[in-house]
């Protein structure tokens, strides 16, 4: 009986040594550790596209920022002469007597000036005779008008302006209100 006991005993405790791993154990450390490498190579292509989209961010306000500045480089230019022009012309207005010279000249430099202008994108809107838009025109005064017809423009006081076909100041008009009604007494 004491021999019975005693290999009882043998087979319920634990073994010291450990049990032969089983081939699932092996497949699994080996996905843990391409999962974590894959983790890591992620991650570093996660921050290295953070840090590129930073410098870009920070590459197109500096391009934004020198675009802005010479912009206006290439109209700057072209209005050089005029203003040489316009010296000269107060240069010889001073030495002049004949005023219709003196207008003659100042004419020449205000149409190059509108011809530099015009190349630039910069267009003027003078609406005499159309029919008044809120859009392009800005109403100053109605007048009654035999010759011009209703809600159409009689006078541009001051002239409207677009750049590239945006509207920069609208016209000042004066706009007919219809032939004169007469006061009934």
């Amino acid at each position: 009986m004491s021999e019975s006991s005693s290999t009882d005993l043998k087979d319920t405790t634990p073994s010291a040594t450990p049990e032969p791993a089983t081939p699932a154990a092996p497949k699994l450390e080996e996905q843990l550790a391409a999962a974590k490498q894959e983790a890591a190579a992620n991650y570093d292509r996660y921050t290295r596209a953070v840090a590129d989209l930073e410098n870009f961010r920070k590459r197109t306000l500096r391009e934004k920022d020198e675009l802005r500045q010479f912009a206006a480089s290439g109209l700057m230019e072209d209005v050089i002469p005029i203003l040489d022009n316009l010296s000269l012309g107060l240069a010889a207005a001073k030495q002049q007597t004949d005023v219709k010279a003196i207008v003659n000249g100042v004419n020449l430099v205000l149409d190059q000036f509108k011809t530099t202008l015009a190349r630039h994108g910069l267009k003027e809107v003078k609406p005499d005779g159309q029919r008044f838009d809120p859009n392009f025109h800005e109403c100053i005064s109605h007048q009654p008008s035999g010759e011009v017809a209703e809600e159409h423009v009689m006078q541009v006081v001051r002239p409207g302006y677009t750049l590239n076909g945006r509207l920069l100041r609208p016209a000042s008009v004066i706009v007919s209100s219809g032939p004169a009604k007469e006061a009934q007494a």
